[in-house]
């Protein structure tokens, strides 16, 4: 039998939609999008119908769409073009405490030039609190960056709540949406954001491509120099392959997101019933409702997520643990420990994260699996 993949807010496979569309590109069309012969517009007739695909899914301008490496550019690019663009405003920055490092990274590295940054704890279900974020703007605060659902846990967060707050205040506000796009709706008019970030190889696209919703008026530092691609705000010759591959993705992402979305649910609860029929002690982990549908944090009491994690692998099932062994000593990930999620299961804690490739017979198999494991 097929190795059984549970690990779909890692990485998710080509869709073999995606990968037809691709193709041609691979060879056939090679031109330069800045070249102004035949070839060269070709080149650029494919990147700007992968913008409108990817503003289609995201209901924005494509305009409004630049295209980067991946979510971790994307998130850069938003937290240090704002930063940048914004010294003579204010120096703060507001995040929560269960971000990417993609995020979390950017705001300690910006403190060392002189900016200062406040994080929001959330309570045990992963949630922040608007109103303690509230509380924590000054006149100083130039952005707020939060989440619009967790990588582990996949609590969903009140996005379009925040975003009045910031809007209300005149505070840009990003989102990083790597894990949301594609599994429930990331409409930007509704969220109300200003900035919000793509990452190609969670949407079925491939790894080395992503992109930043830019909102019209949106004043940003350009994150790379050089000439002036995409609108002069990202130079670097553009990446025409991959580009068509995450404008297909996000093309079939929005025509069976409804579809989608339903499965991903009943895969999802099939599993945690399957899990709790079993009789062990086990916690869940995040939002029991306000959660992504394809993602499972599951916490079993008194085991090491590493043991467990192994005997997966070697059962054929991959899937990611919330906590890792060094030394003898067990780390717990920063969002159970924000969570305040009780070390008995945090350190037993596995993310099974299913996808649309993923079946009923496997989730049976995995069921049956961690029967006798546990």
């Amino acid at each position: 039998m097929e190795p059984i993949y549970l690990d779909y807010n890692a990485t998710t496979p080509i869709d073999p939609e995606v990968a037809d569309a691709m193709r041609p590109y691979l060879d056939r069309y090679f031109g330069n999008p800045s070249s102004v012969h035949l070839h060269g517009i070709t080149a650029r007739k494919a990147v700007e119908t992968a913008r409108l695909q990817v503003a289609e899914l995201l209901n924005c301008e494509p305009d409004e769409i630049v295209f980067t490496s991946g979510g971790t550019e994307s998130n850069n690019f938003a937290i240090k073009g704002i930063a940048f663009a914004n010294r003579d405003a204010g120096n703060h920055i507001i995040t929560s405490a269960i971000e990417h490092p993609a995020v979390t990274e950017v705001c300690v590295y910006l403190k060392t030039l002189g900016y200062t940054t406040t994080m929001i704890p959330v309570d045990e279900l992963g949630c922040i609190n608007p109103e303690e974020l509230e509380q924590a703007v000054t006149a100083q605060t130039i952005l707020i960056t939060v989440m619009h659902a967790n990588n582990e846990v996949g609590t969903i967060q009140p996005i379009e709540e925040i975003s009045k707050l910031a809007r209300d205040r005149g505070i840009v506000f990003h989102t990083d949406a790597a894990q949301s796009v594609g599994k429930i709706p990331a409409d930007v008019r509704h969220l109300g954001v200003d900035l919000l970030s793509v990452a190609g190889h969670k949407v079925y696209a491939p790894k080395g491509v992503g992109a930043l919703f830019v909102s019209r008026g949106t004043r940003l530092e350009k994150f790379m120099h050089g000439a002036g691609h995409e609108r002069n705000m990202r130079a670097g010759t553009e990446n025409v392959l991959e580009i068509v591959g995450l404008g297909k993705a996000c093309e079939i992402a929005r025509r069976d997101l409804a579809v989608n979305m339903d499965r991903m649910k009943n895969l999802r609860d099939r599993l945690h019933d399957g899990l709790e029929s079993l009789g062990k002690d086990i916690r869940l982990n995040g939002h029991p409702k306000k959660r992504l549908p394809n993602t499972l944090s599951i916490g079993f009491r008194n085991r090491e997520a590493a043991t467990l994690l192994n005997e997966l692998i070697i059962a054929d099932i991959s899937a990611s643990a919330g906590s890792a062994c060094h030394a003898g000593e067990t780390t717990i990930s920063h969002v159970l420990a924000a969570m305040k999620v009780p070390f008995d299961y945090a350190a037993g804690t596995l993310r099974l994260s299913m996808g649309k490739m993923t079946t009923e017979a496997e989730i049976d198999r995995v069921i049956e699996r961690m029967a006798k494991l546990l």
